[in-house]
């Protein structure tokens, strides 16, 4: 199930359990966060690039691009895999005349140097700016993935090249199959600038990024970027947005990526953020007790299935 397929402003107006009160959004007031220990900071939402092709046209997309800087968003998401190449083509159609006042992010799947530079170079092409300010190893998934990306000739050494040149800033991973795959990456290195992975009510009751992994990255000082608050939509059944992304922006995170398909959508989430009030403990386990009922792989089936036998990633939607 797809979040963005039925709500925005269909939610609009619908108080406590729906998405907002329906008035209009004024730009700015957006809370900003530090990075981490980079010394940058980011609104606490950011535009995700992964969802723009739902939006049927890169027209409606530059769109929604626009609006959320418009909003006062200057965290923005991408990766070279969404959309074939055309979400970055889309950011860097609308974005690059603010490019001095955003913080840009981009990601390559690529597990060897030579393939992971060639994606770099095609991303820059796209986003039209000669540096992002945060390139990622995209979509970890498990062990032998991370043994190639360290081994000879690895990607880690495009990302090691990148940050010297200036071409990115910061690097970092990401990935939502296994939180074992992000320990075992964590161990393999320790210069990451940040981390990407789903953070959100229902995570904490099975294979826990919340629990195993960020913790770690929290000692470390690495800047926590959350995605899926609202797990791709089907926590929906038991909380509004505002609840599932309140949860998710209390926990000790940087920012949290929103992926939008309207216009709507983009100005439901950036009320919300506007209006954010961290939520107590109790709080906090009140909404998890709530989605209790529904967790596990069904609900979360991009981790590793505990009930099969299967051990591969689904897919690298991240």
């Amino acid at each position: 199930m797809n979040r963005r397929v039925f709500t925005g402003g269909v939610f609009a107006g619908l108080g406590s359990a729906g998405r907002g009160a329906g008035a209009q959004v004024k730009p700015g007031g957006i809370p900003v966060r530090a990075f981490g220990k980079t010394g940058a900071k980011v609104t606490v939402i950011g535009q995700a690039g992964g969802r723009l092709p739902m939006t049927g046209s890169k027209e409606d997309a530059r769109a929604i691009v626009r609006r959320a800087h418009e909003l006062g968003i200057t965290y923005f998401d991408c990766a070279r895999a969404y959309w074939d190449g055309q979400s970055e083509e889309v950011f860097g159609d609308v974005l690059p005349q603010w490019r001095k006042d955003l913080f840009i992010t981009t990601k390559s799947d690529k597990r060897t140097r030579k393939e992971a530079e060639a994606d770099l170079a095609k991303s820059l092409r796209a986003l039209k700016t000669d540096y992002v300010d945060l390139w990622q190893i995209h979509g970890i998934g498990n062990k032998d993935e991370v043994k190639q990306i360290f081994g000879p000739g690895g990607a880690i050494e495009a990302f090691e090249a990148a940050k010297k040149s200036g071409k990115c800033r910061f690097i970092g991973f990401t990935g939502h199959h296994d939180p074992e795959a992000h320990l075992e990456m964590l161990k393999a290195y320790d210069k990451y600038d940040s981390i990407m992975m789903p953070l959100h009510a229902a995570d904490p009751g099975y294979l826990s990024f919340e629990k195993m992994v960020l913790p770690v990255v929290l000692q470390r000082g690495m800047a926590v970027q959350a995605m899926k608050p609202t797990a791709n939509a089907k926590l929906l059944s038991q909380l509004s947005v505002r609840e599932a992304l309140s949860y998710v922006l209390s926990l000790p995170i940087s920012c949290a990526a929103v992926g939008c398909t309207m216009i709507g959508q983009i100005e439901d989430d950036v009320r919300v953020a506007q209006s954010f009030k961290q939520l107590g403990a109790q709080e906090m386990a009140s909404l998890r007790k709530r989605v209790d009922g529904i967790k596990g792989p069904r609900l979360e089936d991009w981790k590793r299935n505990t009930e099969s036998a299967s051990t591969q990633p689904p897919h690298r939607d991240v």
